[in-house]
């Protein structure tokens, strides 16, 4: 049911029919609802693909457009996010209909006329938890940029989420650093960089500073693993003497040697067992598995003929 604000010949909000009355940044507008049996032509369906894709993109990031893209729609009546929408859903695709995907480097976060930032790079230091921006400070950078601050994000694509700080160190700093949640550590990252200037006024194209892989998983050889596994509990079937709970099981125990003994990285062919490593073998499907605990890695699991057991 729709509401007439000022009177017959006024404006109204709500549904009336098939149409929708509501106000729009100070603005009244009137929409048809239409309805069709038709179905959807390629066209409309890559159409509706770049929406959904550019807006699960943009969704996580709204402070940072708000911001960026501010003075794009200054004296308008149109906001920052759709301008943000309008401009990377024509700019910053890539594929045809059903793949149509995210190009990161050519996707923009803010617009403006200030100084973009110089060759911006990023890195991951293995002793932090935060994300390294660093960029080129110019020679001869002129005394009203120096103080311009950064504003730095970070995209997850596999989470679908956003890290950002959006007045960060000064440009003549040349670095800064963006904490993140230490689980996303080792997920694939893309990254932008923008500056502002200090009273908020002016505002900078915003620049890719570059992307991280995600890390992969280590693999083990466990063929050899799994063979003594098998040899070992051929011959230790009579070997659980002694009060119930008192001592670990013999497969279990055999289960940790072998393992100490065998895990090797194929990657760089080294031991890998250590004090940090925790075997296991899992109720009820015997799967026994192994994980690293200080580097989070998860190694694939053996399918054994050991007794289900604790280690």
């Amino acid at each position: 049911m729709g509401s007439l604000n000022n009177g017959l010949f006024g404006a109204f909000n709500g549904r009336v029919g098939n149409l929708v009355g509501y106000t729009l940044n100070g603005k009244n507008v009137i929409r048809v609802i239409g309805h069709t049996t038709k179905p959807p032509t390629l066209p409309k369906l890559a159409n509706f693909q770049k929406m959904t894709v550019v807006n699960e993109f943009l969704r996580k990031m709204q402070g940072f457009l708000k911001i960026g893209f501010q003075h794009e729609v200054l004296g308008t009546d149109r906001n920052t996010y759709n301008e943000a929408l309008s401009y990377n859903k024509k700019h910053a695709l890539k594929g045809e209909y059903p793949n149509i995907s995210i190009d990161y480097p050519k996707v923009m976060l803010s617009k403006g006329s200030l100084r973009p930032a110089d060759h911006p790079i990023i890195s991951k230091p293995a002793t932090a938890e935060g994300i390294v921006f660093q960029w080129e400070v110019p020679a001869h950078l002129q005394n009203g940029h120096i103080h311009d601050r950064a504003m730095l994000l970070i995209h997850f694509p596999e989470s679908k989420t956003s890290y950002s700080i959006f007045s960060g160190a000064r440009r003549h700093e040349g670095k800064d650093t963006l904490y993140i949640d230490p689980n996303l550590y080792d997920e694939q990252m893309e990254a932008y960089i923008t500056f502002i200037s200090p009273d908020g006024e002016e505002i900078s194209d915003s620049v890719y500073a570059g992307s991280i892989a995600k890390n992969p998983v280590k693999e083990v050889n466990n063929t050899e693993l799994i063979e003594k596994v098998k040899t070992e509990k051929e011959n230790t079937t009579h070997d659980n003497a002694g009060p119930a709970g008192s001592k670990k099981s013999s497969a279990a125990t055999t289960a940790h040697q072998l393992l100490k003994a065998s895990a090797i990285d194929k990657t760089t062919g080294k031991p890998l067992y250590s004090s940090s490593f925790c075997a296991r073998i899992t109720q009820p499907t015997n799967l026994f598995q192994f994980s690293d605990r200080k580097n989070h890695n998860i190694y694939p699991p053996l399918l054994t003929i050991l007794p289900a057991a604790p280690c």
